[in-house]
């Protein structure tokens, strides 16, 4: 099912993976990639995915890919990247290591979408969740300003878009749930 929201899917996989010591979007989880889960879970949703990272490994999904626009800035700079190069208004943004991730809990977002939330945010767990969102094009030029006034930090620099938290409910929580050590990927296992 296509959604008429004309949306590009943002796939975050440039992250140095320092805690679990592999590149997350390349480990194997039922048979597929972190990768392929979350390809899985919105191509439905979106009319292209695109993913930012580095490393032309990635090329094998046939996607669009692009190195960060600035480098070593972490995933603001990849939010940031996503957005310059998508040419949709409706940016639907998910890290690769959320490998639950599915199209009922991406589905909440989109149903979210106005014309005065420049972020549209889950919240997981009681914790804000902002490489699980929806993201407008307008957020691209907020983002490369905190990124010259070498500002790091997503959450601080989504303050300031006009934000929309969406929380889930505790059914749904589980598919929000982040994969960054090895003992987490044990847990999942």
């Amino acid at each position: 099912m296509k959604t008429d929201k004309n949306i590009t899917g943002i796939i975050l996989a440039g992250g140095k993976s320092t805690r679990m010591g592999t590149d997350k979007g390349f480990i194997s989880f039922k048979n597929k990639t972190f990768v392929e889960h979350i390809i899985t879970a919105i191509q439905p949703l979106v009319d292209e995915i695109i993913i930012i990272s580095n490393h032309n490994s990635y090329d094998q999904f046939e996607l669009k890919r692009y190195d960060d626009l600035i480098k070593n800035a972490g995933p603001l700079a990849g939010i940031y990247t996503g957005l310059h190069y998508s040419n949709t208004e409706n940016n639907l943004l998910i890290s690769c290591d959320v490998p639950l991730i599915n199209k009922e809990v991406l589905q909440k977002l989109i149903e979210q979408i106005n014309d005065t939330s420049e972020v549209i945010q889950l919240q997981s767990n009681g914790k804000n969740m902002p490489l699980i969102a929806i993201y407008k094009k307008k957020c691209e030029a907020i983002f490369l300003e905190e990124l010259k006034q070498n500002q790091r930090k997503v959450q601080k620099a989504i303050k300031k878009c006009k934000v929309n938290t969406v929380p889930i409910n505790t059914v749904l929580e589980q598919y929000t749930t982040n994969i960054n050590t090895k003992k987490d990927l044990e847990f999942l296992e």
